[in-house]
């Protein structure tokens, strides 16, 4: 477990040096506050710096998702993209390697839910700000948990799909904030965790011709993602990994512009940037334009874990072969830049604080390692 020590003893033989050292003396001036923390769990914070392993771990990996969903639910008690939201969504998925996920992560989004469908709660309150794409992120969690542990449709997963279609928007998107890139920054994003949602979710949609209302919702989906254009690149991909899921809202030649624009955007040590799949003025309102500009490696941003772990993933739901050039260069690249936590290292767009991408920067490596065949059993490292 992840202390205020960093990892307790047992887990040091795994991953090394977990330490104070590494990762800054909280004592010292100015020292870089944890990037979570709650009761016994403290994650320090995320840093460039931080070495490289020698060998891809899965175990350290692990134990970071595990401890950061933990420590934000019960610090800040809330569904939230970048952490238990990217949970529920990733970690079902990785039950063969990596053994069942937390119960009690699926518990807190049962609770969530709930809270949202109070009766004594002003609906309109639920479509303001991010509340929408939240109600998108439940369902999608609680979908991919079916999918993937009890192999059938629950009735809180019903339940959630309802709630997040109650809550769409006149013209088939998700209410979002406009400053939080790259998850909370624009509707586009939430509608495609929406269409991941319905098409995940065993047999839901199987039953949708019972359903006039729901099939005309659905139908506004589907339009929308059908006809609006994505705000960048990074909506693009969004919108490839949505109809791997919900087939149908690309054709065949939209699917292979965005598999090719993906490959485009591959730099030579066979990862991704997030920084290069939107112009700065392109994120949400554009806010965060002028500290994108001002970073010293604007011109050519280094390849990072969430983006590499995206476009693997997305790539291969797609079709893309796992023996394709373009993913077995990113594997490469992801299993020889893991850093000694077991984290991947993905810079924010948004402050240099805390840098919470770092949490989906180390999840869907994962994940696109399991896509390729290639991540350990969870008894710790690579063969």
């Amino acid at each position: 477990m992840l202390t205020s020590r960093g990892i307790v003893a047992p887990l040091l033989a795994v991953i090394g040096v977990f330490s104070s050292t590494a990762f800054g003396d909280d004592s010292a001036p100015n020292a870089a506050k944890p990037q979570y923390q709650a009761g016994g769990i403290t994650v320090p914070s995320a840093s460039a710096d931080e070495p490289l392993r020698k060998t891809f771990a899965l175990a350290p990996a692990l134990d970071y998702a595990e401890q950061g969903a933990e420590a934000w639910s019960k610090t800040h008690r809330c569904v939230t993209c970048h952490t238990n939201g990217t949970y529920m969504l990733i970690r079902p998925a990785l039950t063969a390697e990596a053994g069942k996920p937390s119960e009690s992560m699926r518990s807190f989004f049962v609770r969530e839910l709930k809270e949202l469908r109070n009766p004594d709660r002003d609906p309109q309150e639920i479509r303001q700000d991010v509340q929408p794409t939240i109600a998108a992120y439940i369902a999608a969690g609680l979908a991919e948990w079916d999918a993937h542990i009890t192999k059938t449709l629950s009735p809180e997963t019903v339940d959630a799909i309802e709630l997040m279609f109650d809550v769409q928007s006149e013209d088939g998107s998700w209410g979002n904030q406009d400053c939080w890139p790259p998850f909370e920054s624009d509707v586009y994003h939430g509608a495609t965790i929406a269409a991941i949602a319905i098409g995940t979710a065993p047999g839901w949609l199987e039953h949708l011709s019972q359903d006039a209302p729901q099939q005309a919702k659905v139908a506004r989906l589907k339009h929308y993602l059908q006809t609006t254009t994505p705000p960048h690149d990074y909506s693009r991909v969004m919108l490839l990994w949505a109809n791997s899921r919900l087939p149908g809202l690309l054709d065949d030649v939209r699917k292979q512009e965005i598999i090719a624009m993906i490959g485009k955007h591959q730099r030579e040590d066979g990862g991704w940037s997030l920084r290069a799949f939107s112009q700065p003025e392109a994120w949400g309102s554009g806010n965060r334009a002028e500290k994108l500009k001002s970073e010293p490696e604007y011109r050519d941003p280094p390849s990072d874990g969430h983006q590499t772990g995206l476009a693997v993933i997305v790539l291969r739901e797609a079709g893309v072969p796992a023996d394709d050039p373009r993913i077995q260069r990113a594997v490469r690249w992801l299993l020889t830049h893991q850093q000694e936590s077991g984290r991947w290292w993905t810079r924010s767009l948004n402050n240099d604080n805390h840098h919470f991408i770092t949490y989906s920067g180390t999840l869907y490596p994962l994940l696109a390692l399991s896509k390729c065949n290639s991540l350990a059993p969870s008894t710790g490292e690579t063969p």
